[in-house]
């Protein structure tokens, strides 16, 4: 799995996953749980990941999205 995202905005997560499921490209959020553990203070930020073949797609579906 590659990361194509990382970001502690709630929001935008929401949008980069709606465009991930619009192109039909398979991905999993990871630190989903010690984000939430830590109480959602931002010190860990959710990483969206893709396997390693559908990268390409997934950085060209996100390309659009402001990162940070």
């Amino acid at each position: 799995m590659e990361e194509v995202f990382r970001t502690n905005d709630l929001i935008k997560l929401s949008y980069v996953q709606h465009l991930l499921q619009e192109a039909g490209i398979e991905y999993f959020v990871a630190d989903q749980h010690i984000a939430a553990v830590e109480g959602s203070i931002g010190a860990f930020p959710r990483r969206v990941l893709v396997p390693d073949e559908l990268k390409a797609q997934a950085v060209a579906a996100l390309a659009g999205v402001e990162r940070g």
